[in-house]
């Protein structure tokens, strides 16, 4: 069978070594799991990679995934964002920092609507970078704000990665979605807090002396721009937490929705429907070869009993069981700089979660504390999502070295949240236990 220390330092040695040399993730975790189950047990043992995956991936959770894709690109082709946009900014045109603050905000209502973290911040990049660059915002205000609250779409429901976490890990996907709605909102404040600090204590970076006020009927007449994007939001999470409608059925309501509202807003094409199945296809289909590639991976380590070695290893350590958790956090941030959100889910839960349940800690929790780690490893250089989003989105003026700085307040502020949550427990678990 062979030894759980040998057969983990060459799977995670071999897994550094092929992501290193610039293999895509789904290949590695695939290719290193099916070399492996042969060396170890047998090519007849191969035979359970095939039915493994189609066990997985025919949960009918997982159908929330595409739906929500879908969702999300069709609300960002019926530029749903720019009407949003334009209603904050008549709203916050005259707060200096308003543009970003509206900016935080409109990132905040797409995540409660898509579920990605890809379509806000590839909208707000296109429309919103370059309107703060104008009025005068500094470039890291501008992309930080953006690629901050872009991440917000991870965390705060209905979360694609939240789905995929719930199923790895067993825990409820409806407790994971109340117990991250606080957290996200949360950290939206911060952002904007942050924001308003920043634009007190320099005016240069947060618009100067470029602010406009509106009239109220000016700002009444924006309001519009809010009105599908909110009964969308009041539909996908309406039916989800009243019990109306199982993840998947709500992923169903919004697919529905966005082609509703851009039927209504007179800008349903055809041509967009079509890009739009396209890129779910595509999207999709990189996440489930991901997901197959680690139920692979993680089926062989756990039938090595590496897992179990390593629990009764960290819990046969004599320290405090907050120094293991903690331990667990900065593992998740390194890991957050390289390796995509689903590949860390599916290698790390398996492992984590039984030590975490063993040491009492509630499984929600950490789920959510997790969520906010990838949340983080979107904006983490040197390979954050978000960060190569906006680069392919904003003007060639822009350079990598102006987005990774932009992001690290960002970072921080996600970090003390991760502390503040850790330290009081109930801003996660409140909603969840008077809703569940």
């Amino acid at each position: 069978m062979g030894d759980p220390l040998l057969v983990t330092g060459l799977l995670f040695g071999g897994m550094l070594f092929f992501l290193a040399v610039g293999v895509p993730i789904a290949i590695t975790l695939s290719g290193v799991s099916i070399a492996m189950i042969a060396a170890f047990w047998s090519p007849m043992a191969l035979t359970m990679v095939p039915m493994r995956a189609f066990s997985t991936t025919t949960s009918f959770e997982y159908l929330a995934i595409p739906l929500f894709v879908f969702m999300a690109s069709m609300l960002q082709k019926a530029k749903v964002a720019e009407d949003m946009y334009d209603a904050m900014e008549r709203f916050f045109g005259s707060v200096r920092g308003g543009l970003a603050i509206g900016t935080v905000l409109i990132c905040t209502i797409f995540a409660c609507m898509a579920g990605i973290s890809g379509a806000s911040t590839v909208s707000m990049g296109m429309i919103a970078v370059p309107a703060m660059l104008a009025r005068g915002y500094g470039k890291d205000m501008a992309l930080g704000t953006v690629a901050a609250g872009g991440s917000l779409g991870i965390l705060i429901p209905p979360s694609v990665t939240m789905i995929v976490y719930a199923l790895v890990s067993g825990t409820s996907v409806g407790k994971l979605y109340a117990g991250g709605l606080v957290p996200g909102l949360l950290l939206a404040a911060l952002f904007c807090v942050y924001i308003l600090v920043r634009g007190w204590l320099q005016p240069s970076t947060a618009g100067g002396t470029s602010i406009r006020a509106y009239s109220w009927s000016e700002k009444l007449v924006g309001l519009r721009g809010l009105f599908f994007p909110l009964v969308i939001v009041v539909a996908v999470l309406g039916s989800m937490f009243t019990g109306i409608a199982s993840v998947s059925e709500s992923a169903a309501v919004g697919a529905a929705g966005s082609l509703i509202a851009a039927l209504c807003l007179r800008r349903l094409r055809w041509t967009d429907v079509k890009s739009a199945c396209h890129e779910t296809l595509m999207l999709s289909c990189m996440i489930f070869w991901i997901i197959i590639g680690a139920s692979a991976l993680s089926t062989f380590y756990t039938g090595m009993g590496a897992g179990r070695m390593i629990e009764s290893f960290v819990l046969g350590l004599e320290v405090n069981r907050w120094v293991i958790l903690v331990g667990m956090q900065l593992i998740l941030l390194l890991m957050g700089m390289v390796l995509d959100t689903v590949g860390i889910i599916m290698i790390t839960v398996p492992i984590f979660l039984p030590i975490i349940l063993a040491l009492g800690f509630d499984p929600v929790w950490f789920g959510i504390l997790f969520i906010i780690n990838m949340e983080i490893g979107f904006l983490s250089p040197p390979f954050g999502y978000n960060l190569f989003y906006l680069r392919g989105v904003t003007p060639p003026s822009i350079t990598m070295p102006d987005i990774y700085r932009s992001v690290l307040p960002f970072i921080a502020i996600m970090t003390g949240a991760i502390v503040l949550m850790m330290a009081v427990p109930e801003i996660v678990l409140w909603l969840p236990r008077q809703l569940f």
